[in-house]
């Protein structure tokens, strides 16, 4: 029955025709000449046809038209499988596949650009897919169902990844929560304490950033003044820069390089939000995603600690 034949009828097949006898097939493949004869005896029993015409005497065998015809597609299998032995090889050492994660816009641009450098010089055709979502619940879900390999997430301290269902985490860092006035500002901290009296501009409550930023203000006794929110870290900034409001952010969503504000300290200090990559605890990670949580963790850390810091006046 077709259904008998394996990958060693085909390779038999191939050495004995390539080598020219059954004794250098044999030499070649490190069996004896009697098992490549059985073998090739099988897979004629297995076609139902005679494969090679064996003359008496000193001349090697040779094939028949149906050992030919089989030979064809025999190189094509023995390819495929050599493929595919190469790629689960290079998939398994994490050198090839491909990444989906979900993400959210500070790490978008500033830590996966370091992480998948650093990941590109060792996986050149690497396919990587970002599920750019600024609500975390909609994350939490993607790592949860598998529908995304790895989920960075956010916290309002390090222990609180510890626990969430169906979710394993690694935290990968703490990001300061710093001030945002116009670049006109006079200097020195900024004092929570004034905050009630600015108007300010920040990320909408719903979003988890804004949820931790608004607790810890009211933790001070601050109630924020809101005049303008958006889940757009560039539109916030721009407010500042124009006068609108104070903002009190995530010093990842800062552009450091803009004139047009100034990033201060706050008096008191407020707890800074955390970050950490999830995934789900019911599928397995591939090597590849392994690989990515690894150098991730490390490009975050190195980039927070190496953060400009915040101007104190």
């Amino acid at each position: 029955m077709w259904s008998d034949l394996s990958a060693r009828h085909l390779l038999a097949l191939r050495a004995v025709v390539e080598e020219g006898t059954f004794g250098r097939a044999a030499e070649r493949l490190g069996f004896t000449q009697s098992a490549v004869s059985q073998q090739i005896a099988a897979l004629e029993g297995i076609v139902g046809e005679t494969l090679f015409d064996r003359p008496a005497g000193p001349k090697p065998p040779t094939l028949t038209a149906a050992g030919e015809l089989l030979c064809s597609h025999a190189d094509v299998l023995i390819d495929k499988i050599e493929d595919a032995e190469r790629d689960l090889s290079r998939f398994v050492r994490g050198i090839e596949g491909s990444l989906s994660i979900a993400t959210f816009q500070s790490v978008s641009a500033r830590v996966l650009p370091t992480a998948l450098r650093q990941l590109y010089k060792t996986v050149p055709g690497l396919e990587v897919a970002l599920q750019a979502e600024e609500e975390q619940e909609v994350r939490l879900e993607a790592a949860r169902n598998g529908e995304v390999d790895v989920a960075f997430i956010i916290g309002d301290s390090p222990t609180a990844f510890d626990t969430i269902e169906g979710l394993e985490a690694i935290y990968i860092g703490a990001d300061p929560h710093v001030a945002l006035v116009p670049a006109d500002t006079p200097p020195g901290v900024f004092k929570l304490s004034e905050i009630s009296a600015s108007p300010m501009v920040g990320q909408p409550a719903t979003d988890t950033c804004g949820l931790i930023i608004d607790r810890a203000l009211e933790r001070h006794g601050v109630t924020p003044n809101y005049t303008f929110r958006s889940h757009d870290n560039g539109a916030v900034q721009g407010m500042v820069a124009a006068g609108v409001g104070v903002a009190v952010v995530p010093l990842l969503t800062v552009d450091t390089t803009d004139p047009e504000v100034s990033i201060r300290e706050t008096e008191p200090a407020l707890e800074p939000r955390h970050l950490a990559l999830a995934w789900s605890t019911r599928r397995r990670r591939s090597p590849l995603a392994r690989r990515f949580v690894e150098i991730a963790a490390e490009s975050c850390g190195e980039l927070l600690a190496n953060a400009r810091h915040p101007e104190a006046g």
